[in-house]
């Protein structure tokens, strides 16, 4: 009998590399998966504070209210940059861009800085006497 032609054993060598390969998986999925969350907060971010300043009809002191009680809400701090800033008359168009820089790591190969963008469009909801 050949000593290369045996099959004893083979079955434990392939279990070990299905384990390996799914530890891999799992890993790689729990160092990945926390940035789709971040991603989905901060898109929620975005449109609350955007209906926010469609009820309101202007941007400003309330609207800065907001972004602090949706910071302390998710725990994200992003930076904001609104199209316009002020009253907003009935109707007009105003642009709300959120970004957040977070670090994304994969096992011990370190860790590099990604940057997330969420943008929100609304209209004024209110129309503001001359």
């Amino acid at each position: 009998m050949n000593i290369l032609e045996n099959k004893k054993g083979e079955g434990y060598i392939d279990s070990v590399i299905v384990v390996f390969v799914v530890i891999l998986i799992v890993t790689l999925a729990t160092s990945v998966l926390p940035i789709f969350i971040k991603k989905t907060k901060l898109d929620t971010f975005a449109d609350k504070v955007v209906r926010y300043a469609e009820i309101e009809g202007r941007i400003g002191a309330k609207t800065r209210n907001k972004i602090n009680e949706m910071i302390e809400e998710t725990g994200l701090d992003p930076n904001v940059k609104w199209s316009t800033t002020g009253k907003i008359q009935l109707n007009n168009e105003f642009n709300l861009v959120l970004t957040l820089e977070t670090d994304i790591g994969f096992f011990s190969f370190g860790s590099f800085p990604i940057t997330l963008t969420s943008k929100a469009t609304g209209r004024s909801e209110i129309y503001w006497k001359n």
